[in-house]
C-alpha cells in the first residue's frame, strides 16, 4: 500500500504516524500552575535532538477547545519543567494524566502521585519516575496550520536513581532493562522491552 500524505486528514495522519513510528518514548512533563498546584501530562511526540546544547523536544497541539494546553501555558510563563521517563509500572497514572482538566487542577493530586525535592532545581521531581531531567524552556516553535507546538527544553539537572547505573569506568552507563521504560504505540497501545543486544560499529 502507498499512502500520499496530502490525501489525509490531519486526524488520519496522527494515526497513521502514531502506528508506524513505533516504539516512542514517553515523555512525561511536569510544570508550575502556579498556587503550589502542579501540572503534569505525557507527550509521545518526544526526543532527544541536540547534545550541545543538551536539547530535549516534545509536541503539544492544543486543547479540544482550542486553548493552549496548560503544558505550554505554564513553560511560557515560568520557563521551567521537569520531564520524566515513565516505567511500565506507571502505565495507568501516566493515561490517567492525559485527560483534560481546568487549569490550575492539579494531575498529580488526581492521579496519587508523591512529588520530591529535585536537588539542584527549582521544581520537584516525581518521587516513582527513575529518570527525570529539569529543563529550562530553550524556545517554543508554532508549525502548521492545527497548530502544533514544539516545545524545545535545555536540559540543567538530571536525576538517574543509582539503581539503574552499571558501572564502567570510561562513561555512564544506564541499565536500559532496569530503567523498564513505557513504549508508546498507537491508540490505547504500549509496549514493553524484553531484550537488549549490541551490534558492533564500523571503525
Amino acid at each position: 500500500m502507498n499512502i500520499t500524505m496530502s490525501t489525509l486528514a490531519p486526524s488520519q495522519v496522527y494515526h497513521l504516524l502514531t502506528q508506524t513510528i513505533v516504539p516512542r518514548p514517553v515523555a512525561w512533563v511536569l510544570t508550575d500552575s502556579g498556587s503550589s498546584r502542579f501540572n503534569l501530562a505525557p507527550f509521545s511526540y518526544f526526543s532527544a535532538v541536540s547534545s550541545h546544547p543538551p536539547l530535549l523536544m516534545f509536541s503539544v497541539g492544543n486543547k479540544p477547545s482550542g486553548e493552549l494546553k496548560d503544558t505550554v501555558r505554564n513553560v511560557l510563563e515560568t520557563g521551567k519543567m521537569v520531564i520524566h521517563i515513565a516505567s511500565v509500572d506507571l502505565a495507568e497514572q501516566v493515561t490517567l494524566t492525559s485527560a483534560t482538566l481546568p487549569h490550575g487542577t492539579s494531575e498529580v493530586e488526581a492521579a496519587s502521585l508523591e512529588l520530591v525535592e529535585m536537588e539542584g532545581f527549582e521544581l520537584p521531581r516525581l518521587a516513582a519516575c527513575k529518570i527525570a531531567f529539569g529543563c529550562k524552556l530553550f524556545e517554543v516553535k508554532e508549525i502548521g496550520d492545527t497548530p502544533q507546538r514544539l516545545v524545545f527544553a535545555e536540559i540543567e539537572q538530571v536525576y538517574i536513581d543509582p539503581d539503574i547505573i552499571n558501572d564502567r569506568e570510561d562513561r555512564l552507563q544506564i541499565d536500559a532493562m532496569a530503567v523498564n521504560p513505557l513504549c508508546r504505540l498507537g491508540g490505547s497501545e504500549y509496549a514493553v522491552l524484553e531484550k537488549t543486544f549490541s551490534v558492533a560499529r564500523p571503525k
